[in-house]
């Protein structure tokens, strides 16, 4: 029984975890494509047949049955594909490719994160011109409106969401039964919609329109928008209840959606199209419905945020993002985390977005490009994986998906001159800092110049047979024992700082997501041994004072490397910039502050 509540648990809180974004789109999916789109009883059955079938094709096969099969420790996301890919490929040319479409996937997901608060809480707040006496309001009061709820919510971040997210589940699930509802209500008097079901009419309202159908197809993504997140969220609850969850959220959105078909069938002049309904159908509901839609944008875009953190943070693990300032907001869940910096720019970047486009609906021209980039690169990397484990029904069902991706791929570069340059320009940044940081760091290693351990040990048998040693133990962080980093070598040898028990310390990123061990490898020489901590590339708040502890290694003094960068490239500069504004180990690591010595290196690059 204690089975069986837990299981419900974690189905309810998937739902306000993985489901908001999804769960939103039909505040605006519909609304959207008729303004570009006839209102006639063949366009309305032919769009609602082709959304039915883009979140059966883009989101249940796609993410629900064929991504979520592919995992590490139950993680899932771009850089769990990339680190299952990369260890099944030879060639260096074809890692480095993948390691370049993971770049790129990154950094439309945060281009992603950008635009979904915004079309998200726009749209619910614009449903406030059906209640009597706000039908003239303006829309520059809804985009303070929802300029404000933004501001709030990016605001208390920083608090973390652990309390209140508790609540997100059971709210959403009054969600999914009020859109659920609302569109069985509708379908009573128009029970044709349902005709829906037959992919003919998707297909054939294509056909009968060309070039136009191809381009209401980049409109009719914003269905699938958040299907991203069923695979980028498996690690919080795993991959079974957030499976049985998407049954439950693909019912509730088929129904609704076609629900709005019904009433748009038999309400032509219809604008708003889900608000509309539900104020036709209640009126004295529709003031709790709308601050209910309210609410579940804000839950919406606070799981996106919490996602993005996290990518974030697996960037800054995985050496391609520069180390973040982080702060861990419970003291029970570790994946709870906050990163300043990402959150003031998300929101700078949401608020500049929503005064820019003005309105929801041509916000709606800028989305949707970003996400079926993103889901365009999952299919080529799923495909591989399948294709080099020689799994050939996988493949086959994973290059067809990859095909269906790549058309909504193309249908949305349409919207490129109408706005959707932004999502590029947005992207664009994230993946320079990524390009740049990467290049940078191979720069600064080769300019840092640094010593073979054997030239090395014999500056450091002379000085430490000769000089007296401080009493204790030192450690010398270094990427690799084998190649000393210069600071060490001054720190030994020019300054003759040198204690009776030195250890050079490297951490070590593992295949795995998690696990965290230390391990002492060798005796390099007497009074110099090598210590590695072992680490998952996505484990939260490594506690490497701790494992230190664990090895018994009770530290005087610990030194690390601080470069003092010099350059007229232009670039090197912004790569200067970057790694003074970022903080050091000492804040990332978890090392006592009280013995930390940082020794500068000055470097021309």
């Amino acid at each position: 029984m204690k089975t069986s509540s837990s299981n419900i648990y974690s189905i309810i809180k998937s739902l306000g975890l993985v489901f908001g974004d999804i769960g939103t789109s039909p505040i605006y999916t519909l609304t959207v494509i008729f303004l570009i789109t006839p209102h006639s009883q063949e366009n309305i059955i032919g769009v609602l047949s082709l959304i039915i079938w883009t979140l059966i094709l883009l989101v249940m096969i796609q993410y629900a049955w064929l991504a979520m099969s592919l995992g590490q420790n139950g993680e899932g996301g771009t850089i769990v594909l990339k680190e299952i890919l990369t260890p099944l490929l030879k060639s260096g040319r074809q890692i480095t490719f993948v390691t370049f479409l993971s770049f790129i996937g990154i950094s439309l997901l945060i281009g992603d994160g950008v635009i979904t608060p915004a079309i998200s809480i726009l749209s619910a707040v614009e449903g406030m011109l059906l209640i009597p006496g706000l039908e003239k309001m303006s829309q520059n009061w809804l985009i303070l409106i929802a300029a404000i709820i933004a501001v709030v919510l990016f605001s208390v971040q920083k608090k973390g969401s652990d309390k209140v997210s508790a609540l997100f589940g059971p709210l959403m699930v009054i969600w999914f039964l009020s859109l659920t509802l609302s569109g069985l209500a509708a379908i009573v008097y128009t029970p044709l919609v349902f005709k829906a079901v037959n992919p003919y009419y998707g297909i054939q309202f294509l056909m009968k329109h060309g070039l136009a159908g191809f381009f209401v197809l980049s409109e009719v993504t914003l269905c699938a928008t958040g299907g991203e997140a069923l695979y980028a969220d498996m690690g919080h609850l795993g991959r079974e209840p957030i499976v049985k969850a998407w049954y439950f959220v693909f019912i509730a959105l088929v129904l609704n959606y076609l629900g709005q078909g019904a009433f748009l069938i038999r309400h032509p002049e219809a604008k708003n199209i889900l608000f509309a309904m539900v104020f036709s159908q209640a009126k004295f509901l529709y003031v709790p419905f709308l601050i209910l839609s309210i609410l579940a944008t804000v839950i919406a875009s606070q799981a996106l945020i919490s996602g993005l953190f996290s990518i974030v943070y697996q960037g800054i693990t995985t050496r391609i993002m520069p180390m973040l300032r982080i702060e861990y907001t419970s003291t029970t869940l570790q994946s709870q985390i906050y990163i300043g910096f990402v959150n003031w720019f998300l929101l700078i970047a949401v608020l500049f977005i929503m005064v820019e486009f003005r309105e929801s609906s041509r916000l709606a021209a800028a989305y949707g490009l970003a996400v079926t980039g993103t889901m365009t690169i999952t299919g080529i990397m799923m495909t591989w994986i399948f294709w080099l484990r020689r799994k050939k029904r996988l493949t086959f069902i994973s290059s067809m998906m990859l095909l269906v991706t790549s058309i909504f791929f193309l249908s949305n570069n349409f919207k490129i001159p109408h706005g959707g340059y932004w999502s590029i320009v947005i992207a664009s940044l994230p993946f320079g800092i990524i390009v740049l940081y990467r290049e940078g760091q191979k720069q600064l290693y080769r300019a840092l110049r640094p010593v073979s351990l054997d030239l090395f040990l014999v500056g450091y048998r002379d000085i430490y047979s000769k000089l007296n040693k401080i009493q204790g133990s030192a450690l010398f962080f270094a990427k690799d024992p084998k190649v000393i980093p210069p600071y060490l070598a001054h720190t030994m040898i020019s300054n003759n700082i040198i204690y009776e028990d030195n250890i050079i310390v490297s951490i070590v990123k593992l295949d795995k997501p998690f696990g965290m061990e230390g391990v002492f490898k060798q005796t390099i020489d007497k009074g110099l041994r090598a210590f590695e901590v072992q680490m998952g590339y996505m484990e939260v708040a490594p506690d490497v004072g701790k494992i230190l502890r664990k090895s018994q290694i009770n530290e005087k003094a610990i030194f690390y490397g601080v470069e003092d960068i010099y350059t007229n490239n232009f670039f090197w500069h912004i790569f200067s910039f970057i790694k003074k504004l970022t903080p050091n180990i000492v804040h990332f690591y978890k090392l006592p502050r009280n013995k930390m010595h940082g020794v500068v290196t000055h470097v021309i690059m």
